[in-house]
């Protein structure tokens, strides 16, 4: 697909690509040049507070862990078979 680059450097992404990339008005694109390509990625933003409560219940996760309080399965299997226990 052919587009063309307008003022303020601005193009316009094709209508295709967007129905099946799923992207809507808002949606964050990293653009960045790779060997003379220009890439463009969909990413995701998230708030520093909300990753920071997630770091915090990761460590609270893995202090649990490393004190043996919380529970460690080799398989989904093994979840399901302990949670049927309970």
């Amino acid at each position: 697909m052919l587009t063309e680059l307008r003022q303020k450097s601005q193009i316009t992404i094709p209508k295709e690509i967007i129905l099946k990339l799923g992207l809507s008005e808002g949606d964050k694109l990293d653009i960045f040049e790779k060997d003379g390509i220009i890439c463009m990625l969909p990413v995701v933003v998230y708030p520093k507070k909300y990753l920071d409560e997630l770091r915090g219940e990761l460590e609270e996760v893995k202090s649990k862990i490393a004190s043996g309080e919380q529970p460690v399965f080799d398989s989904v299997d093994a979840l399901f078979a302990k949670l049927e226990e309970d």
